[in-house]
């Protein structure tokens, strides 16, 4: 598993960039997070090195299965908990900020547990 926030978010960016293009290089992860290119360059080093992602000779970055399991968790957390916080009324804004700072701490037991209770409840 990824060992910490940033590289959650990186594997998160890179399963939904690769959902809306052909190819994910790391321009278009620095685009997307509002990065700088070197910062990202130094990220897909480091997510090369754990094993999450390959990147290409052309440059072209894939999750592999860990990087995928663990961005698919990332992103169920965050959709699951900034739609429930909304059911709440809590505004969308704030929802989506307050996901994305959640679903790194969350234990996946105490996340089990919410959403098993939010579906029967």
């Amino acid at each position: 598993m990824a060992k910490n926030e940033s590289s959650e978010n990186y594997l998160e960016a890179i399963l939904m960039l690769s959902k809306k293009l052909p190819v994910v290089r790391s321009v278009d992860i620095a685009n997307e997070l509002g990065f700088k290119k070197s910062s990202v360059s130094i990220a897909m080093k480091k997510l090369r090195q754990e094993n999450h992602i390959t990147v290409t000779d052309a440059g072209f970055i894939y999750l592999t299965d860990s990087g995928k399991e663990i961005a698919n968790m990332i992103y169920e957390r965050h959709e699951f908990i900034s739609k429930w916080l909304i059911e709440l009324g809590v505004p969308e804004e704030i929802a989506t900020d307050d996901a994305c700072q959640m679903e790194h701490v969350i234990s996946r037991e105490s996340f089990n547990a919410i959403k098993q209770y939010v579906r029967t409840h």
